[in-house]
């Protein structure tokens, strides 16, 4: 653990009211470019020529937001914002503010918090090597409450009233698509690091998790090398699995898979009687899971009360890692499969030395896992963005941004200036009576993203 200026805190909420958005991933070995996104135009200040999904509304949701007072004394890289006021980032003294925003309470603080922990530890290992561009990092630490508005109220608290020069956070797609509005017309950056159901690009978001092709695909794709024809689908109710499933229906549509059974149930659900009910009934020869949070729990308990077995009726979970696997109770998942682009097994130099600093911080009995990985990682690509650019401003960080690397725990890491998400090599990972999980297929190499899945016929008309 390093000793620099990493100054965590938790800040009140901003004293003018914001309104509130409502919250409306093949394993292909082929290193191939997805296309140029062209969805809306960027704004005119951008010069790089590439074209990233706006979101709908968002001229409106500008003029209905309210800024908490830009602060003194900005400098003149801090650049400024789509709704026409100048941003209040502060990089004169030496350090800069940044924001963690991340649900420490509610049903996502299962998940949440161990994403939290991993970017202190980036934070402190970044400041302890010198920081970013000579400046320290300043922590402002908030709870969004596994709750959308909260999250869109508290991206607008960061932006606005505490002045950071990006956010990292978010887990939900709800959370996610909730705060994007008020990132694109605050005109600052959001690093969001958890694998999602894709059909989305900002240019005020880098999506560090996998995109569809990255996870949900590949996940697919071992089922079916596993001769797995009937799969049933059970999700939580919102963005994310609605989304997911609607890809895997395409996906198995095209690959002789019969879809037998899609059941939703609300976040925080724990009566899984009815759906498991359900799911055994239906003849299907494995699940595909994309439950969220403490449902986990409920739905593998009555999986394993009702007689399913992972050597006969395998669930693929795409939410569930090494942190959640404690939580839900080995016993409940051991042999079960999950889909994901890091597991703390990787065997990687760099993988070693971030599992041995995460432990000497929080405890060798914690596990890492992929969401916390991808977190880590977006404060080091957000950090090789700002040094490319030599500047904290959102305009030069977005031109510079393509082709940054790092070498993350999961392997090297690249982003793509033209969709903002980043290559990934794909895992599935079988979990094992040690509450670790361990790799059992990968592609061969970094999948590049393709949010849009526009590399693949039948998922056309999807977006």
């Amino acid at each position: 653990m390093g000793t620099g200026m990493y100054t965590p805190r938790d800040t009140a909420r901003c004293d003018t009211a914001s309104d509130r958005p409502d919250p409306a991933p093949t394993a292909r070995s082929s290193r191939r470019k997805a296309p140029a996104l062209t969805r809306h135009p960027l704004p005119a200040r951008a010069s790089r020529g590439r074209a990233l999904a706006l979101s709908a509304g968002v001229l409106a949701t500008a003029l209905a937001l309210s800024a908490c007072g830009a602060r003194a004394g900005a400098s003149d890289d801090a650049g400024s914002t789509a709704s026409g006021g100048a941003s209040c980032v502060d990089t004169s003294g030496d350090t800069v503010k940044i924001g963690f925003l991340n649900s420490l309470s509610g049903t996502m603080a299962i998940s949440e918090q161990t994403v939290r922990d991993s970017l202190d530890l980036a934070a402190e290992e970044i400041n302890a090597a010198g920081g970013v561009l000579g400046k320290q990092l300043e922590v402002v630490a908030e709870d969004g409450a596994s709750e959308p508005t909260v999250f869109a109220e508290k991206a607008e608290k960061l932006i606005s009233s505490d002045c950071v020069a990006a956010v990292f956070g978010g887990w939900t797609s709800s959370s996610r698509k909730a705060m994007l509005p008020v990132f694109e017309s605050r005109d600052s950056l959001l690093f969001y690091p958890v694998q999602y159901e894709g059909l989305e690009a900002s240019p005020n978001i880098f999506y560090t998790g996998a995109t569809t092709n990255q996870q949900i695909i590949p996940g697919m794709d071992y089922l079916k090398e596993q001769g797995k024809t009937k799969v049933f689908l059970v999700g939580s109710d919102y963005v994310f699995p609605r989304t997911a499933n609607k890809i895997i229906n395409a996906y198995a549509e095209a690959n002789g898979i019969e879809i037998v059974g899609e059941e939703y149930a609300p976040l925080g659900h724990t009566d899984f009687s009815t759906i498991v009910n359900k799911l055994k009934a239906s003849g299907a020869d494995a699940v595909f899971n994309t439950l969220n949070g403490d449902s986990n729990v409920a739905f593998f308990k009555e999986y394993k009360n009702v007689g399913l077995a992972a050597d006969t009726v395998p669930v693929v979970s795409v939410s569930i890692a090494e942190e959640e696997v404690g939580g839900i109770g080995v016993d409940n998942v051991v042999g079960q499969l999950t889909a994901w682009n890091y597991y703390q097994t990787v065997e990687s130099a760099a993988n070693t030395d971030f599992v041995a600093a995460f432990k000497e911080a929080y405890g060798e009995d914690r596990p890492t896992s992929d969401p916390m990985e991808a977190a880590y990682t977006s404060l080091y690509l957000w950090k090789g963005m700002v040094e490319k650019a030599e500047s904290f401003d959102v305009a030069a960080i977005q031109e510079a941004a393509d082709g940054v690397t790092f070498d993350a725990p999961e392997g090297t890491v690249t982003v793509n200036g033209d969709n903002h998400h980043i290559a990934k090599t794909a895992y599935i990972g079988e979990i094992q009576e040690d509450g670790l999980i361990y790799p059992v297929w990968q592609s061969d190499g970094p999948i590049e993203p393709d949010p849009f899945l526009e590399g693949y016929d039948w998922a056309e008309g999807l977006s």
